[in-house]
């Protein structure tokens, strides 16, 4: 689990094809305290299993169906990621919830400079914008962002000068992909709603009138 909160950038440093899918090394711009062989790094958004784990440096095997899904099969030695260790106990939950998990690959329509911020316009696939909504959260390439607006297909962010200098959205350019996760509550409530449907509103579950009762819909 993670927050979206980037705590620095990282290099690739060495790539290799390893039974259908790739071997990657990492070398950090920070010191990985307290490594755990095993522990879940997020890169570019995308959870991945840590091993070889000293220092600045970590390595990560991804799998075909990560490589097909996410942007990571387009980094090559000397790419730059994001990169986020997984949330402890006692930390701060400064962003969202996000779990590593990619639910689809983004493509920025547009950037343009609103005084010291910058507003990025991107472009997604629709079956995955009914879990966006104005002044929400999503995961761009890691990095919890909020959402200032939102239509079919496309949706909009504001970078703030300290976001756009410590991650990787400084190197963007218009045309480029990068990994997106919406928000996994919306997930859950859709399915619960869509298991409960044609239920009896009375009825002691969660559905349209149970959220809205309480305020959430």
């Amino acid at each position: 689990m993670f927050t979206g909160i980037i705590q620095g950038r990282g290099k690739v440093v060495g790539l290799r094809s390893v039974r259908g899918g790739r071997a990657f090394d990492f070398e950090a711009d920070f010191t990985i305290d307290h490594p755990t062989e095993g522990e879940s790094i997020a890169v570019n958004g995308a959870c991945l299993t840590a091993y070889n784990v000293s220092e600045r440096r970590f390595s990560a095997d991804v799998s075909p169906e990560s490589l097909s899904r996410t942007t990571l099969g387009n980094l090559g030695v000397g790419s730059t990621v994001n990169l986020e260790r997984a949330l402890q106990l006692s930390d701060r939950l400064g962003g969202h919830i996000v779990s590593g998990h990619v639910d689809c690959v983004g493509t920025l329509a547009a950037l343009r400079e609103e005084g010291d911020f910058i507003i990025l316009d991107f472009s997604m696939p629709p079956e995955n914008d009914r879990y966006i909504v104005e002044k929400g959260s999503i995961t761009v390439d890691g990095i919890s962002l909020t959402v200032n607006s939102c239509s079919k297909g496309h949706f909009s962010v504001s970078i703030i000068p300290h976001t756009w200098q410590m991650t990787t959205l400084v190197e963007l350019k218009v045309g480029g992909k990068v990994n997106l996760e919406v928000d996994i509550i919306g997930k859950y409530v859709e399915k619960l709603l869509a298991e409960n449907k044609g239920a009896d509103e009375k009825d002691d579950i969660i559905n349209r009138g149970y959220l809205a009762e309480k305020g959430f819909y």
